[in-house]
């Protein structure tokens, strides 16, 4: 069976085809000239010379009703002087009359494409020349449709390359020998403009150590060159100071001669990849810093370093919470360089108060997009001052409670980002258990130093007045009736004072514990706190009436809150009592109190020994005195301070020691003003 193909649309326009028409009607000398192809089992008419009839009532002819259609057939010329002479004719034929000579038109397997004709509207003998002329005109016919077709394939092929390429995630650029661009994909265009390497681009690329790049340095000139480039890292330096990573790999193209005609690019963008990285390095370098510092104060520093080292922000702030004053106290800050000087950085930010403060009161992540914006938290100055923009607080939590809020700071605009928030939330939640394991170590220390302390205690401070009274009881039973009557009441006066004195210490070590171990509780009643020191102050200053001792005192006319009026009262006397013991003669006692933002502070001050920057956490704890108070033998159990910060604790506030100007020392007591749960 002849095999006959078929000719796609658009392979060869009707003007080729009708120039080739008019080419065989005067080769073979006829008025009339046609050009059919072979199309889903018709002859589709593509280009007539001559015509005399409508072209839409020849454009479309079945093969069995045409004469073309016994060329296909009978693969081979047909040559017809008289028309309505030859039995061959089909009877629905449209030439009738006439003569007729065709030709098939090839591939180059040999496949029937189409027809060549020449038509003559009179019969006519066929010279031999004229059939030669349409046979040679089929065959320049296969000539130009071949070239058409290899040319349409070619276009196919690239229009299917072009979609192929278009459709990948890296981008593709291609140059010819001379170094013009000649190909960019869309991928290209998105990444690094429409000409995929404009003179713009180009001056923002480095290498991966921040060199610039030269345009003959660029993967795809070094490949023109004959270099093979694999995975070399490119940066584009963008606006704001963004930045993406790129790995190129670029090769040459190789002609059939063997010489280099162009070459060819691809950029993989690997910005993400190379985030996630950093962000790994991130959590790792805090994981270690956390590891190696004895304290959050400690390891603060080197946390944000590396957060904002890997943000590619410019400043980070850790705040810790305390509760009692209802602030956030700034536990540690880290600026990138040029940017110390810039940021102003409260001590304390109260609770609902700034960034951080507005954290720990909503619990969760925060991010300002622009802090200069008028709905910011930042304040306008704070912004202005220090160019920042995006600010992201992240409250540092362990299990439902907040310890802290972690706060970073860009100079540049961002949108919020998951992953970035992920990342916060994981360093964030490493600093928690990082505090809280730290408070649970401080806990156990303090348990054995205080069951230290009360053996200490028993085999000391108890020891003493149990001694004293068992000697002065041996010496009122030896006594003889004389004796009991002159040194009697002298001796009874000093088993009483030692009595007195180991009563009230075990009266404490029981209170104590009973506040500890939650037997005891505090009753909170609104109170007016300022009488309570008032009446404290007081009776102070009639104890040492005549002594050469000043009580200073400033107080307000009123102060409430919700408080066990009889244990402060307590804590009050302590500290009002420590201060007169430890003042020299002619010191003076301060005495303050006030309100600041959701806390009533306490302050009471004294001239005396003071006491030593390491020393300063251990006196609320157990029964710690310190070396000076024991080295002036000055008397005293040391369970004072910790009964205080016992009673303090239960009222949810806080008491230290705080920096203090000149000789002495200062206790800081803060109360929360708002009853909490």
């Amino acid at each position: 069976m002849q095999q006959v193909g078929e000719l796609h649309r658009g392979v060869l326009t009707s003007g080729a085809a009708d120039q080739l028409a008019a080419l065989v009607a005067r080769a073979a000398h006829a008025p009339v000239g046609l050009i059919h192809f072979v199309q889903g089992g018709k002859l589709r008419l593509y280009g007539g010379y001559g015509l005399k009839i409508p072209w839409e009532d020849v454009a479309d002819t079945p093969l069995e009703d045409s004469l073309a259609g016994l060329v296909v057939s009978g693969d081979a010329p047909l040559v017809i002087d008289d028309v309505r002479a030859d039995d061959r004719v089909p009877a629905d034929s449209l030439e009738s009359n006439g003569a007729y000579l065709g030709h098939p038109i090839r591939d180059q397997t040999g496949a029937v494409l189409g027809i060549c004709c020449a038509v003559d509207e009179k019969p006519r003998q066929w010279s031999a020349a004229d059939i030669a002329s349409v046979a040679e005109a089929a065959q320049v016919s296969t000539l130009l449709i071949t070239e058409q077709l290899n040319r349409y394939e070619i276009d196919r092929q690239r229009r299917f390359l072009d979609a192929v390429l278009d459709s990948l995630h890296d981008g593709v650029t291609a140059c010819d020998d001379e170094g013009r661009i000649v190909f960019v994909n869309e991928r290209m265009r998105k990444l690094w403009g429409e000409s995929g390497l404009s003179d713009e681009t180009l001056d923002q690329l480095t290498d991966a150590d921040g060199k610039p790049i030269r345009r003959a340095d660029l993967g795809l000139f070094r490949a023109l060159r004959g270099n093979h480039v694999a995975d070399a890292e490119v940066v584009l330096h963008g606006q704001h100071g963004r930045s993406r990573h790129y790995l190129v790999d670029a090769h040459p193209i190789v002609g059939p001669d063997g010489n280099t005609v162009g070459a060819v690019q691809a950029v993989q963008d690997v910005t993400r990849r190379r985030r996630v990285e950093r962000f790994r390095t991130c959590e790792l370098a805090v994981i270690t810093a956390l590891a190696e510092a004895p304290s959050i104060e400690a390891a603060g520093p080197r946390v944000l370093e590396s957060v904002v080292s890997t943000l590619d922000w410019v400043h980070a702030e850790l705040w810790l919470v305390d509760k009692a004053a209802a602030v956030v106290r700034s536990a540690a800050r880290w600026s990138a360089p040029g940017w110390q000087e810039d940021i102003e950085t409260p001590v304390d930010l109260p609770y609902g108060t700034g960034l951080a403060g507005r954290s720990w009161q909503v619990g969760k992540p925060l991010w300002i997009r622009d802090v200069g914006q008028p709905q910011s938290l930042i304040s306008e100055e704070t912004a202005m001052t220090s160019r920042l923009h995006t600010a992201l607080a992240i409250p540092v939590r362990e299990g439902f409670e907040t310890l802290g809020v972690l706060t970073v700071f860009a100079d540049t605009v961002e949108d919020p980002e998951d992953e970035l928030l992920a990342l916060m939330s994981g360093i964030a939640a490493h600093i928690g258990q990082f505090v809280e394991k730290r408070l649970v170590e401080d806990l156990q220390r303090q348990l054995i130093r205080t069951k230290n302390e009360y053996l200490a205690l028993v085999g000391h401070e108890l020891r003493t007045p149990l001694t004293s009274i068992s000697a002065y009881t041996e010496l009122l039973r030896e006594a003889d009736e004389k004796s009991l009557v002159t040194d009697g009441p002298r001796l009874l006066e000093v088993i009483e004072r030692n009595t007195n004195s180991l009563r009230d210490i075990i009266n404490e070590l029981m209170e104590l514990n009973a506040l500890d171990t939650g037997h005891a509780d505090v009753q909170l009643m609104p109170m007016d706190l300022a009488e309570v020191v008032r009446d404290s102050v007081a009776k102070a200053r009639a104890a040492v009436d005549g002594a050469p001792l000043v009580i200073e005192d400033e107080l307000p006319d009123q102060l409430m809150l919700p408080g066990d009026r009889k244990r402060l009262r307590q804590v009050v006397d302590n500290l009002l009592g420590n201060a007169v013991k430890y003042s020299p003669d002619g010191g003076h006692i301060g005495v303050t109190l006030r309100a600041t933002g959701h806390a009533a502070e306490l302050a009471v001050s004294d001239a005396g020994l003071g006491v030593s920057d390491d020393e300063r956490d251990k006196m609320f704890t157990g029964l710690y005195r310190t070396a000076r108070t024991r080295d002036k033998a000055i008397p005293g159990t040391g369970l004072g301070l910790t009964l205080s910060r016992a009673v303090v604790s239960k009222h949810h506030g806080s008491i230290e020691l705080v920096d203090h100007d000149g000789p002495g020392s200062t206790v800081l007591v803060r109360l929360p003003l708002v009853a909490r749960s």
